[in-house]
C-alpha cells in the first residue's frame, strides 16, 4: 500500500491540474470502489472549484468551494494520471505505462484547466468520499489519526508521550496510525535502521519513567524526518504499483538501506553485520541484529 511519501508525491503531481481549477464534469464509471459511491457524489463535485489539495496521513483531500472536501485513498493499486488537452499523453521523461486496461479507469475529473484527471484501480481497494468540512473532525476515517510525522508538532517529546508505558514493540507502535499518521512498513524499517533501534525494542523505552523523551526518541524522530524527506524528493518508492502522476517511477527503492536487503552486508560503517528478515505483526521486518539494539 502506498505510504506517506508516495501519497505526497501524487498530491504534488495533481496540484497543477486540480488546484484553482473547476470540475466541469465528473464521471464515476461504476457504482463502487472499495465502498459504494455516495448517491450525490457526482452532483456535489460538478461545478465546484478545487481551492486546495492537501494530504492527511495517506489520504488526499481536495477542498471545494461548496465547503465540501473530497477524500481520496489510493488503496493497494490505485493511481492517478493527468491527461493534458485530451491528447492522452502523460508528461515525464522516464514514462512507464501503468495498467493498459482502461476498464480500470473508474473515476475521471474533467477540469477547467484543460486537463483530465483519471483514477485507475485494478484491485478496487481505493475509495473516495465527500465530507462537509465542518464535520471533518468527526469523520470515522480520519478520527483518531495521530500527528503528521513532518508536521511542526511532531517531535521527540510528542513521540515519547505517545509511547509512554506501551507494552508493544517499537515497530508495532510506529505502524499504529494513532501514534503517528502515514507511516507504513517500508519507512518504519528504514527509520529504525537509521536510528540503530531494534524493531523488537519495547516502545516504552522511548520515554523515561516521568514520560520525558530519551535519546532513542530524538534519534528516531530525526531518522523519520530524514527518510521521509529523502523519499519524497525521490518521488517515493516503486516496488509494485506506485507511479507518479506523470507516469514516472519513484526512485527511493534504490536508496533502501535495509528494506528488502535480506542476506546483504549491513551498510553501517564498521558494523560487519548481515541484514535479516523476520515476520512481525504479519509484516516482513528487515533489520541488522548487530547494530540495531
Amino acid at each position: 500500500m502506498p505510504e506517506l511519501p508516495e501519497v505526497e508525491t501524487v498530491r504534488r503531481g495533481l496540484q497543477p491540474a486540480m488546484e484553482g481549477s473547476k470540475i466541469l464534469k465528473a464521471e464515476a464509471r461504476r457504482k463502487d470502489l472499495r465502498f459504494p459511491f455516495q448517491k450525490d457524489f457526482i452532483a456535489r463535485l460538478e461545478g465546484q472549484t478545487v481551492t486546495g489539495l492537501g494530504r492527511r496521513a495517506k489520504y488526499l483531500m481536495a477542498d471545494l468551494t461548496s465547503g465540501d472536501v473530497l477524500l481520496m485513498h489510493l488503496g493497494m493499486s490505485g493511481s492517478f494520471r493527468v491527461l493534458d488537452g485530451g491528447t492522452g499523453s502523460t508528461p515525464g521523461q522516464f514514462h512507464h505505462p501503468r495498467s493498459e486496461d482502461r476498464a480500470h479507469d473508474h473515476v475521471v475529473f474533467h477540469m477547467s484547466s484543460g486537463r483530465s484527471v483519471v483514477f485507475n484501480d485494478p484491485r478496487r481497494f481505493g475509495y473516495m468520499k465527500i465530507i462537509a468540512r465542518n464535520v471533518l473532525e468527526d469523520e470515522p476515517l480520519l478520527k483518531g489519526l495521530g500527528p503528521e510525522p513532518l508536521g511542526n508538532e511532531f517531535d521527540a517529546a510528542m513521540l515519547a508521550r505517545s509511547c509512554f508505558n506501551k507494552k508493544t514493540s517499537l515497530k508495532a507502535a510506529l505502524l499504529d496510525q494513532r501514534v503517528v499518521a502515514g507511516l507504513g512498513n517500508i519507512y518504519v524499517c528504514e527509520a529504525l535502521y537509521r536510528s540503530h533501534l531494534s524493531p523488537r525494542r519495547l516502545a516504552a523505552t522511548l520515554a523515561t519513567k516521568k514520560g520525558e523523551p530519551t535519546d532513542h526518541a530524538g534519534r528516531l524522530v530525526n531518522a523519520i524526518h530524514s527518510v521521509l524527506n529523502q523519499a519524497i524528493k525521490a518521488g517515493g518508492s516503486s516496488i509494485n504499483d506506485h507511479r507518479l502522476t506523470s507516469g514516472e517511477l519513484g526512485y527511493f527503492q534504490h536508496s533502501f538501506q535495509v528494506y528488502d536487503r535480506e542476506g546483504e552486508k549491513c551498510q553501517t560503517k564498521g558494523c560487519g553485520g548481515v541484514v535479516r528478515r523476520f515476520v512481525q505483526n504479519g509484516r516482513s521486518t528487515f533489520w541488522c541484529p548487530k547494530c540495531q539494539k
